[in-house]
């Protein structure tokens, strides 16, 4: 598996869980759980991707620019979950924040899959591609047991 292969593995994920946090309602443990499942997801993600993703592409001139605007793009996410978090379940304004983390999850995963991916695979070899993929999913797996 190359690293593109490994991220897909967590878009999906990310997508599903914002797709059906999105579709409940009121202060449910449904959507507790899936709250709980998403940020969990979102920061093992965002963190292993930052590290064995972005930080290698940040050294070539075409993938810098992209890298870095992921990267913020992650902080915008963390800013949402931050909202989520200290908004009721319950409220018109907790579903809004909700909606917009879920536009802004799909945003950055279609940028990612239909722009950066196709730099990236232009800066790195094969070889790095299957290390990356390993490293990335070492930390991603390590994230997800301290969450």
């Amino acid at each position: 598996m190359n690293i593109f292969e490994a991220l897909r593995i967590s878009h999906a994920t990310q997508r599903t869980l914002a797709d059906n946090l999105i579709q409940t309602q009121g202060d449910t443990p449904e959507r507790a759980s899936l709250f709980k499942a998403l940020k969990l997801e979102l920061a093992a993600h965002a963190a292993a991707e930052e590290r064995f993703f972005y930080v290698p592409l940040i050294a070539h001139d075409v993938t810098q620019e992209p890298s870095r605007h992921g990267i913020a793009e992650h902080h915008q996410m963390d800013k949402l979950v931050e909202a989520l978090e200290s908004a009721s379940p319950s409220s018109p304004a907790w579903l809004a924040a909700a909606k917009a983390l879920h536009h802004k999850i799909y945003h950055h995963l279609e940028d990612e899959e239909h722009s950066v991916f196709q730099l990236a695979g232009k800066v790195l070899g094969e070889d790095e591609k299957l290390s990356l993929a390993l490293d990335y999913e070492g930390e991603f797996l390590s994230q997800r047991l301290k969450g």
